[in-house]
C-alpha cells in the first residue's frame, strides 16, 4: 500500500532553495515547491509503508543542512 504524504518544512533564513535542491534529488519526493506562509517548503512524498516514511524522513530528509523542522500530513483521502 502506498502512503502519500504533504510535508512541511522549515528552514534556516536563507537556505530554502539549497534545501529544496537536495529534496529534490530524493526518489521518494514527487514534488517540493518553495512556498509563502508559516512552511518555507511544501514536499510530495510517497513511500512504501508508514514504516518507509518515517526512515525517509527521519534518516534522510530532516538530516538535510538546513532544515529546522518538519510536520507530516498523511493523505487519508486522496479522491
Amino acid at each position: 500500500m502506498k502512503i502519500l504524504s504533504y510535508l512541511l518544512i522549515n528552514t534556516e533564513a536563507g537556505k530554502a532553495l539549497t534545501v529544496l535542491k537536495e529534496l529534490k534529488n530524493l526518489k521518494e519526493v514527487e514534488n517540493a515547491h518553495v512556498v509563502t506562509g508559516l512552511h518555507d517548503i511544501i514536499a510530495l512524498v510517497n513511500a512504501d509503508s508508514t514504516k518507509h516514511l518515517a526512515d525517509e524522513i527521519v534518516n534522510k530528509i530532516q538530516k538535510i543542512d538546513g532544515i529546522q523542522r518538519t510536520v507530516t500530513c498523511i493523505v487519508v483521502n486522496g479522491d
